[in-house]
């Protein structure tokens, strides 16, 4: 083992970019184990902004004292210390609409989008149908098969999304309502969803969904009513999302965004998909 591998840097970065530069610097002078823990922060700066260190350990291969040994060899005080600059990042990934407007068409950007109303369209039909043939490819239909069966086995159907992605949420109201099942959303009007998610309990089933970065309301409730007894499954786009932890089972959608902005368009054929299939099982169970 180099004893230099596990010097401080010199100067602890803050950025991304910096933190990277650093752990390409210092790779080759790390001990084995350090270096799996390298490799795979550079290649799923998502999922180490996120997930618990018990599954980045397993993830990464090695034990979670060895997640620590790296950040400590970076010049951080612990995991948290150097998972809060992923964490940064991730976030900054997806910036206020008006940055994201104001990068449109920049002149600098690796990849400038057109930003003609033609050139926009063909750009979001583009990202909608890469979005569309992953979701194909890549769902597994034992999760879908588990999540549906969940949600018929309910007593009732509890719809919770904020931000993005709370126009699924209303979707799947609407559908499930009009397909004749009983559901509805947690949304805090009157400021009331903390209490209602502390009132669900057996026999509740919680449709919850949230991607990067995570709405901290909808972790926070799909905690309150997970603890309450109620059951929860979820949509989201990464193994090491939050909900995960939570979710009985969950069901993985990545959307591909185009300067900046997602679409929902793998999202709303899951959402349609799951509706239609809970009504029409509902309406032949005996």
């Amino acid at each position: 083992m180099s004893s230099r591998s596990l010097e401080p840097a010199g100067e602890t970065p803050r950025d991304f970019k910096s933190l990277r530069e650093l752990i390409l610097a210092r790779r080759d002078d790390m001990p084995k184990r350090l270096v799996q823990v390298a490799d795979y922060a550079v290649a799923h700066p998502q999922e180490i902004a996120f997930a618990r260190v018990a599954d980045l350990a397993q993830a990464a291969g090695v034990q979670p004292s060895t997640l620590v040994r790296f950040a400590q060899s970076l010049g951080y005080s612990g995991f948290s210390d150097l998972q809060a600059v992923f964490r940064a990042h991730a976030r900054r990934r997806w910036p206020e609409y008006r940055e994201r407007l104001e990068q449109l068409g920049e002149p600098d950007a690796a990849d400038p989008a057109d930003p003609s109303p033609a050139g926009l369209l063909a750009g979001f039909v583009h990202a909608s149908r890469v979005s569309l043939d992953h979701l194909e490819q890549t769902v597994e239909p034992e999760a879908l098969e588990r999540c549906i069966a969940l949600l018929c086995e309910a007593r009732n159907i509890v719809l919770l999304g904020n931000r993005r992605v709370y126009p699924v949420a209303l979707y799947l109201l609407y559908a499930l309502r009009r397909l004749g099942v009983r559901a509805e959303c947690l949304d805090n009007a009157g400021s009331l969803a903390e209490r209602h998610a502390d009132l669900l309990g057996e026999g509740d089933v919680v449709l919850a969904i949230s991607f990067t970065p995570y709405a901290a309301d909808t972790l926070a409730l799909a905690t309150a009513a997970a603890k309450g007894g109620a059951r929860v499954v979820a949509i989201t786009d990464s193994p090491f999302s939050p909900l995960t932890q939570l979710a009985e089972t969950w069901l993985e959608v990545a959307e591909t965004d185009h300067a900046g902005f997602r679409s929902l368009s793998a999202t709303f054929a899951l959402a349609t998909t799951l509706a239609v299939a809970v009504a029409e099982r509902r309406a032949h169970r005996p």
